[in-house]
């Protein structure tokens, strides 16, 4: 099915002149990856057409922290110290507590919305999130009790800080403003995918290239931050590829700017001219160009991978 990609023009032409001056909400997202026969493949879901806050679009598992996430008993419930997950972000003015919940929305929200839990409990042997995934529906379901009930423990070693994306006072697609963790994690190729159906109507596993293919051929629709990071992954071969690169060179900052050249609204990384950061950041485009519904990069679907 063709997507709607006149909805979401429109929609960036009302926030062309808005600035949003409030301070961005934490989020967090996990890019789920998996090797295959056909190459490094990464989960994709899609967004409920009424959601509020990029509807319709294939995002990676994500959302904004809860209050709850920063009192999950560590000691109980994680596999590494809340030291050690705040030294994994890098991020020296960051509170202990705030790290933890990061880590911690990080994996409620990819199991809310995907089924997929990274937790052990004790005696499991395979998949936890295959028993658990229904408890989601459940009147009143909270993550933090689902742990106390079934004794589990996070796995926080599974996920690799990869990147941190701070949404721009001057929105694109959406008038809220999020300070998102990307954490990279590879998983198993037989893992199963168990949808919501209330955020995440539909799933896809694909290739990097692939989805921006598929992008560049409007059978699906991808945000700014999703289109940059496929063409990064485009650039690696295998899950441990990625996550050896995020180990080596650690978190990297992402502040997109916005401009306007000759009429159209223009997204500038760090690295490009435009940009009041000069060091690059991400391999790929420098800049995205929102024009007729899509972002899209100088130089067309080559620039994004070089594949």
């Amino acid at each position: 099915m063709v997507p709607r990609w006149g909805s979401i023009h429109r929609m960036s032409l009302q926030l062309n002149h808005l600035t949003v001056t409030s301070a961005p909400l934490p989020a967090a997202t996990v890019v789920m990856l998996r090797d295959t026969p056909d190459g490094l493949q990464v989960l994709l879901l899609k967004r409920h057409a009424a959601s509020g806050v990029l509807g319709g679009a294939y995002v990676f598992p994500g959302g904004k922290v809860d209050a709850d996430d920063a009192i999950v008993d560590a000691a109980a419930h994680l596999d590494e110290t809340p030291r050690r997950l705040h030294a994994a972000l890098g991020e020296p003015m960051l509170a202990e507590s705030a790290a933890v919940a990061i880590h911690v929305a990080a994996i409620r929200e990819a199991f809310e919305e995907s089924g997929v839990l990274f937790a052990d409990a004790a005696g499991a042997t395979a998949d936890v999130g295959s028993g658990l995934a229904d408890l989601r529906r459940a009147p009143g379901f909270a993550f933090r009790q689902l742990l106390a009930n079934q004794q589990l423990r996070l796995r926080t070693r599974d996920l690799t800080p990869w990147s941190r994306w701070i949404t721009p006072p001057q929105p694109t697609v959406t008038n809220r403003r999020f300070d998102t963790r990307f954490f990279v994690a590879r998983v198993g190729s037989s893992l199963e995918v168990r949808l919501d159906d209330v955020e995440a109507v539909a799933s896809l596993w694909l290739t990097p290239a692939d989805a921006l293919a598929r992008y560049w051929r409007r059978e699906l629709v991808l945000a700014a931050p999703q289109i940059m990071s496929l063409s990064h992954l485009a650039r690696h071969a295998s899950a441990e590829s990625v996550i050896a690169e995020a180990r080596q060179r650690g978190v990297r900052l992402i502040e997109p700017h916005i401009c306007e050249v000759d009429g159209h609204r223009v997204t500038c990384y760090p690295g490009d001219p435009m940009h009041p950061v000069p060091v690059v950041a991400l391999p790929g485009p420098s800049r995205l160009v929102f024009r007729d519904g899509r972002f899209e990069p100088d130089g067309g679907l080559a620039a994004l991978h070089p594949g």
